[in-house]
């Protein structure tokens, strides 16, 4: 095995009701390792999350920690967070004593070291789960104390909602793949970023523009939809598959 390939990291896959040991805590002796090597993709909700949990704007959110580059596959818009020092991969929210975000951290770092994935029947349009454990030579928190089932990780860490939100980006992702693959013009691509990461930006045009209408949405949950950032998030993945593909979904 060459060198750089011992230091790559390891999945095992794991059923949602097996048992797994690890512990992360400020006294573990890799403690913070894992956010000074940052490659931090950020999902829609993640971005909610994040900007309301520092009372910012999307767009300041955006402007502040983000940087925006193009699905390598996909040729969507995909936002990852900007390291917290120049020249350095470090997490802009770590600090000494650990995450100051960490009650919004995203979900890839609560559900960490379980990976998940998933896929999709395209019939039925069904989700299928699959689970991993993640192994890296930096983290120690398999030495320490705890065992708990992947179930009882993942409702622990708050991941239930992140998992659900996610699963509608994937959702798109695949239409995407599927209906229009290669680059979308510069128009495309600014209504799927406002409409998924831009969210106070997108609520002004629902707003101002009565840009939900031709999804038929009654007074009451327009009301809900101008009110709570997570009905405006899902209503704006019900959009983006509208606007871009055609399909009005459930």
């Amino acid at each position: 095995m060459l060198p750089d390939q011992a230091m790559e990291p390891q999945f095992d896959p794991i059923d949602i009701d097996e048992s797994f040991g690890f512990g992360c805590h400020a006294g573990a002796p890799c403690f913070n390792a894992c956010c000074r090597d940052l490659n931090q993709f950020l999902t829609p909700y993640d971005i909610l999350r994040l900007k309301n949990g520092l009372g910012m704007t999307s767009g300041d959110f955006l402007a502040e920690y983000t940087v925006q580059h193009d699905g390598p596959e996909s040729g969507l818009p995909m936002v990852t967070l900007r390291p917290g020092e120049r020249g350095q991969k470090t997490c802009p929210f770590v600090t000494p004593d650990g995450c100051r975000v960490y009650e919004d951290r995203p979900s890839s770092c609560r559900a960490y070291p379980v990976a998940r994935a998933i896929s999709r029947n395209r019939e039925t349009g069904g989700i299928t789960e699959h689970f991993a454990i993640i192994r890296e030579a930096h983290c120690k928190g398999f030495s320490e104390e705890g065992t708990r089932t992947v179930r009882e990780w993942i409702e622990g860490q708050g991941l239930p909602v992140y998992f659900s939100m996610n699963d509608r980006l994937m959702v798109i992702i695949s239409m995407k793949n599927q209906l229009r693959p290669g680059p979308l013009d510069l128009k495309d691509r600014l209504l799927f970023r406002t409409a998924l990461y831009d969210l106070d930006a997108f609520r002004r045009q629902v707003i101002g523009n009565s840009l939900l209408e031709p999804l038929g949405i009654d007074a009451a949950e327009m009301d809900a939809i101008v009110s709570d950032d997570e009905r405006l998030l899902e209503w704006g993945h019900r959009w983006v598959a509208f606007a871009l593909f055609g399909e009005k979904g459930e």
